[in-house]
């Protein structure tokens, strides 16, 4: 007698077939709106960024207040680096701002119609609507080229 595929799974895991457990279909869940989540972000980020800059002072004040009272060149050291820190946190949410800016234009480019026209004709058509000007030049100088000599008896016209 053949064993189906799950007993043969079964068996390579040591597992009775009654043990598994049955595999539930996937529940239909709310997705939330990729312009939802890109808010939530934004607001958790920028939540982060500020409380990470307000600590940031908070160490800072306490750095230097060390680094008056030791005269070590360790704490100013590391005031220091504090200090470039939290600018770059400051740096940090701007470009947050600029980021988010160019993702909402983005959204906007995305409703963009692009229309495609066709031309039927042929190609001395399409140059001449093309290049209008050229043409006309090119008419004027057919025209004076185009001019008849009359002979009368003594003079020439």
């Amino acid at each position: 007698m053949k064993k189906r595929v799950d007993d043969k799974i079964a068996d390579a895991l040591n597992i009775s077939i009654s043990e598994k457990s049955e595999i539930e279909p996937l529940k239909e869940t709310a997705i939330e709106k990729p312009t939802e989540d890109k808010e939530k972000d934004y607001r958790s980020v920028r939540g982060n960024l500020h409380s990470i800059i307000s600590k940031g002072n908070e160490a800072i004040d306490g750095i230097l207040e060390v680094a008056h009272e030791g005269d070590s060149p360790r704490a100013y050291e590391v005031a220091a680096q504090m200090i470039k820190t939290v600018a770059d946190c400051n740096k940090d949410l701007l470009e947050l701002h600029k980021k988010m800016k160019d993702l909402d234009k983005e959204e906007i480019n995305y409703n963009n119609t692009t229309n495609n026209s066709l031309y039927v004709g042929s190609t001395k058509d399409l140059q001449e609507l093309v290049n209008q000007t050229r043409s006309e030049s090119k008419r004027i100088r057919n025209d004076i080229i185009d001019v008849e000599v009359i002979k009368d008896d003594q003079k020439e016209i």
